[in-house]
């Protein structure tokens, strides 16, 4: 996914702590495609991980379970 890095709006993850282990979604480039791309707050030009969107929300339901 070349270039998407600079072409969609990146939120942080409400589960970031201040710890610097954040990342960052694009729920604009989700709700368009389909697929939710995921990357590290620190690597912002760094790789893009695109994930489906069940994928993705089975993701926050385990962390949320979890209780990051």
């Amino acid at each position: 996914m070349a270039g998407i890095t600079s072409r969609v709006g990146w939120v942080k993850s409400s589960y970031s702590g201040q710890g610097g282990q954040c990342v960052e979604v694009s729920p604009s480039y989700a709700s368009v495609k389909g697929v939710v791309p995921v990357r590290d707050s620190k690597r912002v030009d760094g790789p893009v991980l695109m994930v489906s969107a069940d994928a993705f929300a089975g993701l926050v339901v385990l962390a949320r379970e979890a209780a990051l």
